[in-house]
């Protein structure tokens, strides 16, 4: 029997520090949830912030929390090409020698060295789930998305297990977009 993952898109977003809130948003200032997202404890803010490269710019781009260590950035390579930055396809919170780019909120501005990634494709599972389908965390696998026009195989996939996630796999916008998917687009891992 096959088993299904659900393929949700990751649209462009920002993580924030404490540090750099309160440039972006005043001293003191807490991020609004507007929605909680698949992953537990992870949610969408009313809160958004210009991000700016050296050609171009996005001027309402959300942040997600809760904060985190580092400032990242989250953008397909559409985006960097729009921006004129050259991120690397990395994890999350692997952003050591990854792209600047200069953040604007409404009470200042930052400029980070380094933060600007391509979001690997990945896939959260919980370590029942993993053994389920017979993966283990940092595992690369490929994932089949049917859909009515443009099925595709997935290659380079990782495997992300904790106890604190979610069963999804998730793609960025120039991914969603290959392959036409829309809300409830399932993948099927093959090895």
């Amino acid at each position: 029997m096959e088993k299904k993952i659900i393929v949700e898109t990751s649209a462009r977003h920002v993580h924030v520090s404490k540090e750099d809130l309160a440039v972006l948003f005043g001293e003191g200032y807490t991020l609004t949830k507007k929605k909680d997202l698949s992953q537990p404890g992870q949610f969408a803010c009313e809160e958004r912030v210009a991000v700016i490269g050296p050609k171009g710019q996005f001027p309402a781009v959300s942040i997600l929390g809760p904060e985190r260590k580092e400032t990242q950035v989250e953008i397909s390579a559409s985006d960097a090409r729009t921006l004129g930055v050259k991120p690397p396809v990395r994890e999350s919170g692997d952003l050591d020698g990854s792209a600047p780019c200069k953040i604007v909120g409404p009470k200042g501005e930052i400029e980070i060295d380094q933060g600007v990634i391509i979001a690997k494709r990945h896939i959260h599972m919980t370590k029942a789930d993993a053994a389920e389908f017979g993966v283990e965390d940092k595992q690369i696998v490929s994932v089949k998305i049917d859909s009515p026009e443009r099925s595709l195989i997935f290659g380079d996939v990782v495997v992300r297990v904790s106890d604190s996630y979610a069963l999804a796999m998730h793609i960025d916008t120039d991914e969603s977009n290959a392959v036409l998917a829309g809300p409830g687009a399932m993948g099927e891992i093959i090895k």
